[in-house]
């Protein structure tokens, strides 16, 4: 993974590297996300067998779904009496919606900052 901007701009990023960095996801989470948009929905014991993993990993990737917002679940009831969890992925453009408010919010950060960094760094000598 790359380290800084200028690092970032020459290397060959991918569309899921750029959803990873401004999201705070980890690769099986985004394969956790491919895996529900693919399925409709799914139980973290089924996703975890798509994925080959436990389901208790399923599942910290799938809380760490719903933290950010691509995922969330719904309850189903069962006739014998109880319920389960089904995951359910937003829409791709959602997430593309997401990302980019994102973008645009630490740029305009960015930019407030580098508009007074000058006088800034010449406080700290």
């Amino acid at each position: 993974m790359v380290s800084s901007i200028p690092e970032m701009l020459r290397a060959n990023i991918k569309c899921g590297d750029v959803a990873k960095c401004i999201l705070g996801l980890k690769a099986l989470d985004l394969d956790a996300y491919k895996s529900l948009l693919v399925h409709d929905s799914l139980t973290a014991e089924k996703l975890g067998e798509l994925l080959n993993r436990e389901r208790s990993t399923a599942y910290r990737s799938l809380q760490n779904l719903i933290s950010c917002g691509l995922v969330y679940r719904e309850t189903r009831s069962i006739d014998a009496g109880g319920y389960y969890y089904e995951y359910v992925a937003i829409d791709p453009c959602e997430m593309k919606k997401m990302i980019q408010a994102n973008i645009d919010e630490w740029h305009g950060k960015m930019t407030r900052l580098v508009e007074n960094i000058d006088e800034d760094i010449l406080m700290d000598l």
